[in-house]
């Protein structure tokens, strides 16, 4: 990377020409260090996040080639290009536009290479890939999320902040909420109010609002239905969306009048797990050890058979994205990164636990992006 795209990225400054400018160049060196002979990118988040430009998907071939030692072309079609030299990163893009009856595979084969591996954006139609494939065969391509996991993984202190800024804006509503009758309604009405005060808090986009009552909080990703949340239940809430272009995802388990002991106690495991693997976060550990240890405490009580999933997940311009905490990923922490750190216990027909905050790894510890206490939390 270059001194200028370096210093860019390193001054946290907003998004612009120059840090969009600086963004391409580091994935063409990524490229480079991952052995590939480019980069292919459909609309998405990777596209989004590289140029400004952020199209519909669509039958319409729309990519972004970046090759390293050329300048990023990008291949849109025509009705579309006024918008594309509008993007906030085209100043360093070649833009080419074909028209409806032209043959825009036949356009981009031509700036391949004939032979060789191009990383893929992970959400690229297969109608595009196939017929790029048929065009230029003697090319191999792989998923981002296989061949360059990194390429969005790391922020910079203004990605970090606009992550901050979500997570705050989920607290407050948690907040909010809690605040709210919850006996005698409707999950999907308690999910309707997640939902609306997470744009109210200035979310233009929801993504989730998962509201798990009884035992429907025992599966992870319930859909909110029409159960009527009665007194002594446990519930799981589950919700985030985009901020500003960025993303946000908590969660908190709280419980309708008094728990039980064994409802607090498998409460307190999970929070003790959770904060275990929160102290583990630090430049250099594996991601994998952050599962370990969180799994870890939650097996040594007895309830590992009901921890089910990973640890956690990325997070950045998409909510689930690189890296993950889960057994088998060897990525160490790197400053910057940012993700969720989520176990859960969830006991079949019972009830389910889950706490989730995000958390950023600095230069020597975690820092969390959500800060709304995890005690368990009576509500009414």
């Amino acid at each position: 990377m270059s001194a200028d795209a370096a210093a860019v990225e390193q001054s946290g400054q907003p998004e612009g020409p120059a840090a969009y400018a600086a963004r391409m160049e580091r994935a063409a060196v990524a490229a480079v260090d991952a052995g590939l002979a480019g980069l292919l990118v459909t609309p998405g988040p990777d596209l989004g996040w590289l140029t400004g430009y952020r199209p519909h998907t669509s039958e319409r071939l729309t990519a972004l080639l970046i090759t390293p030692g050329r300048k990023p072309q990008l291949l849109v079609p025509a009705l579309e290009r006024p918008d594309a030299e509008q993007a906030p990163g085209a100043r360093a893009l070649a833009i080419t536009g074909w028209t409806d009856g032209q043959d825009p595979y036949a356009a981009l084969a031509p700036l391949l290479a004939e032979s060789g591996r191009y990383g893929v954006s992970d959400n690229a139609w297969a109608l595009h890939l196939l017929a790029l494939q048929r065009a230029r065969p003697r090319l191999a391509f792989g998923a981002f999320t296989e061949v360059m996991p990194m390429l969005r993984a790391v922020k910079d202190a203004y990605e970090v902040e606009r992550l901050a800024a979500a997570g705050a804006a989920a607290d407050s509503v948690y907040e909010d909420i809690v605040q709210l009758r919850f006996s005698g309604r409707r999950e999907s009405e308690v999910a309707a109010d997640l939902a609306r005060l997470l744009r109210e808090y200035g979310h233009s986009q929801v993504d989730f609002t998962i509201v798990g009552s009884g035992p429907n909080g025992a599966n992870p990703h319930h859909s909110s239905g029409e159960r009527v949340i009665e007194d002594g239940d446990m519930v799981v809430m589950d919700f985030g969306g985009l901020l500003d272009g960025y993303g946000s995802d908590t969660t908190r388990t709280v419980h309708v009048g008094e728990p039980s002991a064994e409802e607090r106690k498998v409460h307190d495991l999970v929070r003790e797990a959770q904060q275990a693997a929160f102290e583990a976060v630090r430049p250099g550990v594996a991601c994998q050890e952050i599962d370990r240890v969180a799994r870890q405490v939650i097996r040594r009580a007895g309830y590992g058979e009901y921890f089910i999933h990973r640890t956690g997940h990325g997070i950045g311009v998409t909510t689930h994205e690189p890296p993950y905490l889960v057994e088998g990923e060897h990525l160490p922490l790197v400053p910057g990164m940012c993700f969720s750190i989520e176990p859960g216990i969830y006991l079949p027909g019972r009830f389910g636990v889950r706490i989730e905050d995000i958390v950023t790894c600095t230069e020597s510890a975690g820092r969390r992006l959500n800060n709304t206490a995890r005690e368990l939390r009576v509500v009414a």
